[in-house]
């Protein structure tokens, strides 16, 4: 790194915390729950999409979080051909928020990549998710300790990739935008907000998908180490 880091902040869902495997342990729960007689990999082929599609225009003031909450289910039922109601939508919909928090799993490597940054650098999070479902995450999954400071879109009341968030957080942390770092999934959210605010990044490009290539990136959180 050109300057010398002190704080590094990551964004939490779909980077740290592995939102599609929890998501669908979720979903396996409800569905049992409410009889609901639907091929669980067929639902999620199509929700997956769907809700990235609805987080997006979430982070851009698009949608309210009750439009994001009740429209991608709808949407994903839809593109199944299941016949279901508003009333339905609503209460799987809070059933879903109230397992989804409550699986644990981690992209492999968060852990061992946790305990070797947290000696050397002040870790944050920067999340678009709602305040108490990602603390929820955080302590299910036993990583909450690792962070100095948590801020959700909640308390800073944009999302990313408004730069306001990015401030917001840096006052949190006491931290400096030239000694600082964001790591996340988003091209957009977490890459672009971050530069754009002059806060270096690096892409967790998992997929491995075709990106610029001047974008620092990695496909496995270890590789994290060949930048800090």
């Amino acid at each position: 790194m050109t300057n010398v880091i002190s704080d590094v902040f990551f964004d939490l869902d779909h980077t740290l915390w592995d939102f599609e495997k929890n998501s669908a342990l979720a979903f396996a729960i409800i569905f049992e729950k409410h009889q609901i007689n639907i091929d669980l990999d067929d639902f999620l082929m199509h929700y997956v999409p769907i809700n990235l599609k609805y987080w997006e225009w979430y982070r851009h003031e698009k949608i309210s979080q009750t439009e994001l909450r009740y429209g991608r289910f709808k949407e994903a039922f839809d593109a199944v051909n299941y016949d279901i109601d508003v009333d339905q939508i609503k209460v799987l919909s809070e059933d879903y928020i109230y397992f989804l928090p409550k699986s644990n799993h981690l992209f492999e490597g968060t852990i061992e990549l946790l305990e070797y940054l947290k000696p050397k650098y002040r870790l944050h999070i920067i999340t678009n998710g709602f305040a108490e479902i990602q603390a929820n995450k955080l302590n299910n999954s036993n990583i909450h300790h690792y962070f100095h400071t948590i801020t959700d879109s909640e308390k800073a009341g944009v999302k990313k990739p408004n730069p306001q968030i990015f401030e917001y957080a840096l006052q949190s942390a006491n931290a400096r935008k030239e000694n600082s770092i964001m790591i996340g999934d988003c091209i957009d959210a977490d890459v672009n907000g971050a530069l754009d605010f002059g806060i270096d990044a690096i892409l967790f490009n998992i997929n491995k998908l075709a990106t610029a290539r001047n974008i620092k990136q990695i496909n496995h959180l270890s590789e994290l180490k060949n930048f800090l």
